[in-house]
């Protein structure tokens, strides 16, 4: 007996040895998850986070990114790796033109493109039309084709719902509906508006706890144009290769969430104010009895992780343009017909929105930082390259004979003399530039460059002031800094001798 278990003892140490040295060589699997701009993509986003990381795999969370099409083109460029979708939205959305109807087609659509879909994560959604209850009985308006009856409502409704072709297309071509005042509005925002009595008709989806909470009542599609929309997991069929483990626990999701369940977590978040890792962490210990070990994130450590991020975005983008503007300020002095070219491409970049500058960037350098900083270093260039060639031109003529005089050449004489002088305009140009880019860097939330723009983002979504004041006021201290900086630098590094006296 004694011999039999020695022996069994040995093969349980071989054993777990076996096991441990098969784990320890198993390549550690890595997933990047995006989430759309509205708090459930965030959520379903977070809780398929948390189980891909439960069984150690690295994961990158990338939220509120924006709409579906930029969603749409970083899977496919492979920037993310999965994200949460709605069969409706593909279908409506992404395959209109394509006539994909059904479950079956949408699979081999997705195929071509080496996507593949989850079963259904256990709710759908669907749009439709809400209006607050005390206008609509007053207006005795309980359906969609009541509408028609009142020419002076005001919609509110959502970009995404306004373009899309089963959205408001469908509704004005279903429904009849000619309304003159539509504008585009943020769907958090709309419903401010619409217990304000600022707009009187927006678009709403079933699982939108603001439909409880403002009183909203959402009007009967009597011709049926909302289609059933089921909550999916859409990812890359490469996944199955390179992170079969992460991929099987984000996929344990299928099936676990029910309407009210799902209505119950947004509220969570809208309403109550906690955040989407707190909810995501609850719904997986009461449905998995999986426990969330990691801290949730102190006030402190977010600063100090968006700061660096911001410091990231705009030092980067701001030295290369130093690097660029300063030689192409010297040319635009020397020669003026070019400097008139430069000057002027330069301002073009200028008059180019900054949201669809960052976008414009995405099919050249992805979604995250890279895009930010590029979008940043264009728009630094001009105050730099204006205000060199400017301050050059301004040198008084006596002061470049004296230095031709001396013997100089003209490379002694712009680094000695020129550059020197114009040095104050220089910084101030700079400074500029700097301020401008600390400001615009917020806009890089939008496109996964984190810094101080994500909290504002997030807390116009959620209604929360608290969290944007915890973007906006670092952001504009940090602008102070910079202007300081600069002052300081203006002050010190100009040599008393050389600068450039102010007229009496």
């Amino acid at each position: 007996m004694k011999r039999r278990g020695k022996k069994f003892l040995l093969v349980l140490c071989l054993a777990s040895i076996l096991s441990s040295s098969l784990n320890a060589s198993r390549p550690e699997e890595e997933i990047r998850i995006g989430s759309k701009k509205f708090t459930e993509s965030v959520i379903l986003a977070d809780i398929a986070s948390k189980l891909a990381g439960s069984i150690g795999a690295t994961v990158m969370h990338r939220q509120e990114l924006g709409g579906t099409r930029l969603l749409w083109g970083a899977l496919l460029a492979g920037e993310i790796d999965v994200y949460p979708e709605y069969t409706g939205t593909l279908m409506g959305e992404m395959f209109a033109r394509e006539g994909v109807r059904d479950q079956a087609s949408l699979g081999q659509a997705l195929a071509k493109r080496g996507l593949l879909i989850s079963r259904s994560l256990g709710f759908s959604n669907a749009y439709g039309l809400g209006m607050a209850a005390g206008r609509a009985e007053l207006l005795r308006i309980s359906k969609i084709s009541d509408l028609p009856r009142h020419a002076s409502l005001r919609f509110g409704l959502g970009d995404e719902f306004l373009s899309r072709a089963d959205g408001w297309p469908a509704v004005q071509a279903t429904y009849g509906l000619s309304a003159a005042d539509v504008r585009g509005l943020d769907h958090d925002i709309a419903y401010k508006g619409l217990a304000e009595g600022l707009i009187d008709v927006m678009d709403v989806y079933r699982t939108d706890p603001e439909v409880e909470y403002y009183g909203v009542r959402t009007l009967d599609d009597d011709l049926h144009i909302f289609q059933e929309s089921t909550a999916i997991l859409l990812y890359r069929a490469d996944l199955r290769q390179r992170a079969p483990r992460a991929l099987s626990a984000m996929l344990r999701l299928e099936g676990r969430i029910d309407q009210q369940l799902m209505i119950g977590m947004n509220r969570a978040v809208k309403v109550d104010r906690r955040s989407e890792s707190e909810v995501a962490a609850q719904f997986l210990a009461a449905n998995f009895s999986l426990i969330d070990t990691q801290p949730l994130e102190g006030l402190a450590r977010r600063l100090v992780r968006r700061t660096i991020e911001h410091l990231k975005l705009t030092t980067i983008s701001l030295g290369a343009a130093i690097l660029v503007a300063l030689p192409l300020g010297v040319i635009a002095a020397r020669r003026p017909v070019l400097g008139r070219a430069i000057l002027a491409a330069a301002s073009i970049v200028q008059t180019i929105p900054s949201l669809a500058l960052l976008v414009f960037m995405i099919p050249i350098l992805g979604i995250g930082p890279g895009p930010a900083i590029a979008a940043l270093f264009l728009y630094s260039l001009l105050p730099i390259i204006r205000n060199t060639a400017t301050a050059l031109q301004d040198i008084p003529p006596s002061i470049r004979i004296s230095a031709i005089a001396l013997g100089l050449t003209p490379s002694r004489r712009l680094t000695l003399i020129e550059l020197p002088m114009a040095s104050p305009a220089i910084l101030a140009g700079m400074k500029t530039a700097a301020v401008i880019n600390v400001g615009a860097a917020t806009l890089g939330a939008l496109i996964g460059a984190g810094g101080y723009g994500q909290p504002i983002f997030t807390g116009v979504r959620l209604d929360n002031f608290g969290l944007i004041l915890e973007g906006a006021v670092p952001a504009a201290l940090l602008a102070l800094l910079v202007q300081g900086l600069f002052d300081l630098a203006e002050r010190y590094l100009t040599p008393r001798g050389l600068r450039l006296k102010q007229p009496v």
